[in-house]
């Protein structure tokens, strides 16, 4: 079959206003950010990304008073891609099977040569942060970030801002925040800056399912675990059967903003009677301690390592022979997902994640990631359709392969495949205030129809689906429980499934799959698509919190499980074609 390329590379409706005598910085709303006005010096430079959350700028968020100033604080300088267009056209090439380059994909070096920050400007934004009395604390191989740590009263010096506290008005807690926009006396642009505000605490796809919710999970559930729950090997049954590929000579890599205690792992397989040679490496990113904590970077000795815990087993367990999982430990995203990126190592990234620093600046990464050939795969969430209460990047970004949840039924332990609807909580939709707009491959036709409701101004989610209903185990903190869903568990399901038809790509001599989307479109508008994808017909994903009544599982693309879950073999062997 002749997949149909896209005609350009999706980007966000930004409109950038930017004018060294102007003091009004206009951008479209990205992570809920909105733009103001800000006083500043005739000669500042602007941000190309807006910093400010809504609730501040809109004067909902109350003042709750400064910020100690002496307080110390991590920033990440976000330096943007040089020659983007030019990337754009390559990210095209890569993956037109009628381009000469198909699957050429560049080394970190290479990426960094072409489309990276030049060492001059990476070095003056270095001189202007020493300058301004910030500590260098780390440098980038791919001159995309300068990580600096200072003062708060240093910072609203250098930024030209005051940091406060603020009364989030619609959740009882304090957030920390700039009062305006930041301006920098820098000559060189600057993409954006991380770790100006905690207003989006990171927050985990895996929920704890109520008595009733569990009971009602495992009345049609059978896995291999406790009560009938779902283990890894079951995944690996119902999506890919009895092949023989098991991810040999593969890595994935697993994102996470906490650390995990290796025990728990051990616990987990001792308790399912599972077994893994697989070996898992930390990598501890920008100085991060690897202690697991709370889930909050607070350091209590509460471990809360479920969705950690329950990553590497799923991983494992759906492509058992891997050659090694790498483990991404750190507080912020855009420094984690850099170092995967420069690292470029894992050929397939799992997130389970949302929230914190995940913001619109990623979106260079995932493009370095598509030039790479590695593919980054995101669980959307566990709170049904798309609101200003559900959703939290980076999902809907349209370089990235987002994860949805569905409810399996197999034929018994370890068995096949039997039926699937989509699971209540699997986030999707479309939310106008992300700023992404159809990209291309969705603009296929049988793609957007009046049935599914989606989109055709804004990205749709999600692509695809996995199990992720109340009838999971994971271990935390040394007990092994039961009861669990959330996309958490359909992302790295997923990642595993990528890595088996990596190697089989690998095996043909044509290189990883790298970024996947467009090649999942065609097949699913294709004549063999439900040979491939187990279309989901059934389930509905009104949200939890805020309006909407969620959409509906029909057949074809829908809003609660995209294409649906996969047929492994017969999908494997159309993706690696």
């Amino acid at each position: 079959m002749k997949l149909l390329p896209d005609s350009s590379v999706n980007r966000k409706n930004i409109v950038l206003k930017k004018s060294v005598a102007a003091l009004l910085f206009a951008s479209a709303l990205t992570l809920g950010f909105a733009a103001q006005a800000t006083d500043t010096l005739v000669g500042a430079n602007h941000l190309l990304n807006a910093n400010l959350p809504a609730a501040v700028s809109s004067g909902l968020a109350a003042h709750a008073g400064v910020m100690d100033q002496t307080k110390s604080m991590k920033l990440g300088l976000i330096l943007p891609l040089r020659n983007e267009a030019e990337l754009d056209s390559l990210l095209l090439q890569l993956r037109d099977p009628q381009s000469p380059n198909y699957h050429h994909y560049l080394s970190s070096a290479e990426f960094t040569e072409r489309f990276g920050a030049t060492q001059k400007d990476y070095d003056a934004v270095v001189a202007w942060a020493t300058s301004n009395g910030l500590t260098v604390t780390q440098t980038t191989p791919n001159r995309r970030i300068v990580d600096v740590q200072g003062s708060v009263d240093t910072i609203n010096r250098a930024l030209h801002v005051q940091l406060g506290n603020y009364r989030h008005p619609t959740e009882n807690r304090i957030f920390f925040a700039p009062d305006r926009e930041p301006t920098l006396d820098l000559a060189v642009p600057l993409l954006d800056i991380t770790g100006l505000t905690n207003v989006n605490p990171p927050k985990n796809h895996l929920v704890h399912g109520s008595d009733l919710q569990h009971m009602q999970a495992i009345k049609a559930t059978h896995g291999s675990g406790p009560s009938g729950e779902y283990l890894p090997s079951d995944m690996r049954a119902a999506y890919y059967g009895s092949g023989s590929l098991t991810g040999a000579g593969q890595t994935v890599a697993i994102f996470s903003y906490d650390g995990y205690k290796s025990s728990d792992v051990t616990l987990y397989y001792s308790k399912t009677g599972m077994k893994s040679s697989v070996p898992v490496k930390n990598v501890l990113v920008n100085g991060y301690s690897g202690v697991c904590d709370a889930g909050d970077g607070s350091g209590t000795s509460t471990c809360d390592d479920g969705e950690q815990v329950l990553d590497i087993v799923n991983v494992i367990g759906m492509a058992p022979g891997l050659q090694q999982v790498l483990f991404y430990e750190g507080t912020s995203a855009g420094d984690i997902l850099n170092q995967m990126a420069t690292d470029n190592i894992a050929k397939v990234i799992s997130s389970s994640w949302g929230g914190g620093d995940f913001g619109s600046s990623d979106d260079a990464i995932y493009k370095q990631f598509a030039a790479q050939g590695q593919t980054f795969l995101n669980a959307t969430g566990d709170d049904g359709a798309y609101n200003s209460s559900t959703w939290l990047p980076p999902s809907l970004d349209p370089n990235i392969l987002d994860v949805g949840g569905t409810d399996l039924t197999t034929t018994g332990p370890g068995g096949a495949w039997s039926s699937e609807t989509g699971w209540s909580g699997s986030s999707g939709g479309y939310y106008s205030k992300a700023g992404y707009s159809t990209p291309t491959y969705q603009k296929l036709s049988g793609v957007i129809t009046s049935t599914n409701k989606a989109s055709s101004t804004y990205r749709n989610d999600p692509d695809v689906a996995a199990e992720a209903n109340y009838d999971n185990p994971t271990v935390s903190n040394g007990s092994f429980e039961t009861g669990f869903g959330g996309t958490s568990f359909a992302a790295p399901r997923w990642a595993g499934l990528l890595a088996l038809a990596n190697q089989q790509s690998v095996a043909a001599g044509k290189g990883t799959l790298g970024f996947v989307n467009t090649k999942i479109y065609n097949l699913g508008v294709g004549s063999s698509y439900k040979s491939q994808f187990h279309d989901i017909t059934s389930g509905n994903n009104k949200p939890d919190e805020g309006s909407g009544s969620g959409f509906n599982a029909v057949a074809g693309f829908d809003l609660v499980t995209g294409w649906g879950s996969p047929q492994g073999a017969a999908l494997i062997n159309a993706l690696t074609q």
